[in-house]
């Protein structure tokens, strides 16, 4: 029974980390650059729903609106920060990135205080047995949610247009656009998804801490950098498969060897141990 609660403590952190990391996958692997400010979204998506839900006392509404606002926040930064340096080498967008990051993390402090934010209410905080196990309803929640946006995600980047036009891109910019797809509305539509994943990631984490403070999106999406490389750069699959790993790994070795590395550290170890044999990742192509 330990393993088994075990193993399902880690796919519901796993499935966090799916929802976070896909949105960098998604980014990195059309425009070939590290989104680091992607935590900076994560933390205002996280921001925008506890507003949104203590004003109306609506969770629904708070993570749509949340989820919209910050996927226009994410093409706006794209339109700002990314594109005026895309002929640049990769570190430039990466130090503007992390900048940014940076100067996000400073204008919620401002705006919002140092301490963070709690829900009025919070909701989803009712206990769920399932397989004897005592789950919140949050956790059930994140993960029926990232089943779902997953599986939209993965069914319209294969059987529509447009993400058909998405993948075209990703394989060859310049062959896609010379065949009429607009590459500029793939990028945008590309930051708008990525952006709204974060925002509902970020969302469900303040769920089950009932806090939201500046710094939260630091360790999840520094976390889901190293799950990118892991899953193998761009590989949307081997990022999943990444993500699940990883929460797996965390649970287990929170009983194994926590009491000399904290949930984090282990995490962090593992994934450079698993980099430092395989540095490609576990599931890159050739």
């Amino acid at each position: 029974m330990l393993y088994l609660e075990l193993l399902i403590q880690g796919l519901i952190h796993g499935s966090m980390y799916a929802i976070i990391a896909v949105g960098l996958t998604l980014v990195y692997g059309l425009l070939r650059i590290l989104h680091v400010a992607h935590a900076g979204l994560f933390a205002l998506g996280a921001y925008l729903g506890l507003l949104i839900t203590n004003a109306t006392g609506s969770l629904i509404l708070g993570m749509l609106l949340s989820a919209v606002l910050v996927g226009l926040g994410g093409m706006l930064m794209y339109r700002l920060c990314y594109q005026p340096i895309l002929n640049r080498p990769p570190y430039v967008a990466l130090i503007a990135s992390i900048g940014l990051f940076v100067a996000m993390e400073e204008i919620f402090r401002l705006i919002f205080g140092p301490y963070g934010l709690t829900y009025k209410n919070p909701p989803l905080q009712s206990q769920i047995t399932l397989l004897g196990i005592n789950l919140r309803a949050a956790e059930l929640a994140m993960v029926i949610t990232a089943v779902i946006l997953l599986g939209v995600l993965s069914y319209l980047s294969q059987n529509t247009r447009t993400g058909i036009a998405w993948r075209a891109t990703v394989d060859d910019p310049e062959i896609a656009e010379s065949f009429g797809i607009d590459t500029i509305k793939v990028r945008y539509l590309n930051f708008f998804i990525g952006s709204g994943l974060a925002a509902v990631a970020g969302i469900f984490i303040s769920l089950l801490s009932n806090l939201v403070e500046p710094t939260m999106g630091a360790v999840p999406a520094y976390k889901a950098l190293a799950i990118i490389v892991l899953g193998g750069l761009g590989n949307v699959k081997g990022t999943l498969i990444a993500a699940l790993l990883l929460g797996v790994v965390e649970a287990f070795g929170t009983i194994y060897i926590g009491s000399i590395l904290d949930r984090d550290a282990i995490a962090f170890a593992f994934l450079i141990v698993v980099l430092m044999i395989r540095p490609q990742g576990l599931f890159a192509g050739r």
